[in-house]
């Protein structure tokens, strides 16, 4: 029997896996057909771009209904169909916290790809590295912005006595799977004097959802 959904996917694409651990996270996972289709802007793949005018993962189809692409439009999504707690508060400061980390993620992931044009994926003669340079920046200051916003984050969750294993939010995925994905890039990375994030990210992607979702692959342009 075919799953309800299918999510057109990208074994390399942060975007893509952030999609995908949230439905994990969320217990969803088991009602989407994975779909893996290799895009880049300079390699046209016309079954992405059927779905999404745009031509990127993630895509996910819908029997019967419009397909949605962008990850933050198909978590928003995903969080209306579980009965668990909500992995996006819908109000407050909570809602607000956990979107800024998201942009922030996304943000670290759209800098991450532009730094990589800048050093391997453009030709040499035109790679530009001023553009480089100023990318990396906007990583590094991502990195202490993130390690800041830990430490309040952990401290609010002391305040409240909330036990240990706090609930899983989509700032959370999106801020994991980014730094994952600069990992896997070898793009300047986040460990360096930056104690609580650090040890915050080795303990998030020991959980079943990221290990269920390794990356893999190379860009094909």
């Amino acid at each position: 029997m075919p799953l309800p959904m299918q999510l057109l996917y990208q074994t390399h694409s942060p975007y893509a896996r952030k999609a995908l651990v949230f439905a994990h996270e969320a217990g969803l996972a088991g009602q989407i057909e994975v779909i893996h289709h290799e895009t880049s802007p300079t390699n046209r793949n016309e079954a992405v771009y059927a779905q999404n005018p745009l031509g990127k993962v993630p895509v996910l189809l819908r029997p019967g209904l419009p397909p949605l692409f962008d990850s933050d439009v198909i978590c928003e999504y995903l969080d209306t169909l579980h009965n668990g707690k909500p992995l996006i508060p819908a109000l407050g400061e909570a809602r607000w916290h956990v979107l800024r980390m998201q942009a922030i993620a996304k943000g670290m992931a759209d800098s991450g790809i532009a730094v990589r044009w800048e050093t391997t994926r453009r030709p040499e003669a035109l790679r530009y590295p001023p553009l480089r340079d100023g990318h990396t920046q906007k990583l590094l200051a991502s990195y202490d912005w993130l390690e800041q916003q830990l430490e309040q984050e952990q401290k609010q969750e002391r305040e409240q006595e909330r036990d240990a294993d706090s609930p899983v939010h989509v700032g959370h995925i999106a801020v994991a799977t980014a730094l994952s994905w600069l990992e896997f890039r070898e793009l300047p990375g986040f460990r360096e004097q930056r104690p609580r994030l650090t040890a915050w990210y080795e303990a998030f992607i020991a959980r079943p959802s990221m290990l269920a979702t390794p990356l893999s692959g190379e860009t094909n342009d």
